[in-house]
């Protein structure tokens, strides 16, 4: 849990997907593309897989997937469960920039 401390004190807003290999249909990977191709460098996006970071999973509470967070210089800014399009996550994320 070291390197999620260390990404998620970023000063610039990190977008979480907390997802499972067997919801990745639902959950595209194409989404977060897009949304990271329109945020470039102002934002980073990472996808979580939370059956191989059960312990990071268990620590914050994550009972469905996908479920989305975005953290800012160490603090969760919002979260998120559920399906979301590419348009929501990039307006959540400009939010916080």
């Amino acid at each position: 849990m070291t390197k999620f401390g260390e990404l998620i004190s970023a000063n610039i807003p990190v977008l979480i997907d907390f997802y499972t290999e067997w919801n990745e249909a639902e959950n595209s990977i194409e989404i977060l593309r897009d949304v990271a191709t329109v945020l470039g460098d102002k934002a980073k996006v990472i996808k979580i897989d939370i059956k191989k970071n059960k312990t990071l999973a268990d620590a914050l509470h994550i009972k469905e997937n996908p479920t989305f967070m975005i953290y800012k210089n160490g603090e969760m800014k919002w979260r998120q469960t559920g399906f979301q399009d590419a348009k929501t996550l990039i307006g959540k994320v400009k939010e916080y920039f």
